[in-house]
């Protein structure tokens, strides 16, 4: 058994999140809403730990070569391209702002540059010439702006989740004598 310090943590800095040895809490266990299978579960515990500020400490283990004569169930592409998007799923949902903002950003960006050379033609000329382009443009920045509130609404409904998720872990009971955590 393996006795740690948990008072001294980084709880931050993980150098191993994919290595699926994992030891939990009771109280970590009964609060942590499973919503993926397979592989990609431990980066869900791990943004879990995070999100709730729980903490976390990385035991270094020895990992040696696989047997000659077993085969590895891992799928490097398709295990990956899972966690991708577990990943990509996670950033949606925990750092909506971030997520809706950089696309958002991203659609500006496009819109501006299809529309230099419509200003540009509208210096020279003093005539609008490519009209759907222009709408194009306009129709991008719209959409930039609701994406853009999109993840400010996220947002909002992620700290109410984090929330109850914060609740639903100290609801449980602590080790010991069986009382809540005051």
């Amino acid at each position: 058994m393996i006795d740690y310090d948990f008072s001294t943590l980084t709880r931050y800095a993980f150098e191993d999140i994919l290595s699926g040895y994992r030891v939990f809490s009771r109280r970590f266990v009964k609060s942590f809403p499973i919503h993926s299978h397979g592989f990609e579960i431990e980066t869900e515990m791990s943004v879990y730990a995070l999100q709730l500020r729980l903490p976390v400490a990385e035991v270094p283990t020895k990992y040696g070569a696989r047997p000659e004569d077993s085969q590895s169930k891992l799928r490097t592409y398709r295990d990956g391209f899972r966690i991708f998007f577990t990943i990509i799923g996670l950033l949606t949902t925990e750092r909506p702002r971030l997520f809706f903002g950089v696309i958002a950003l991203l659609l500006t960006l496009l819109s501006f540059g299809l529309a230099i050379p419509i200003f540009h033609d509208f210096l020279l000329t003093g005539e609008v010439r490519r009209f759907p382009t222009a709408f194009l443009c306009v129709g991008l920045v719209l959409l930039a702006a609701q994406v853009l509130a999109f993840g400010f609404l996220v947002h909002s409904v992620r700290r109410g989740r984090v929330e109850a998720k914060r609740l639903a872990y100290l609801a449980q009971k602590l080790p010991g004598d069986g009382r809540l955590r005051q």
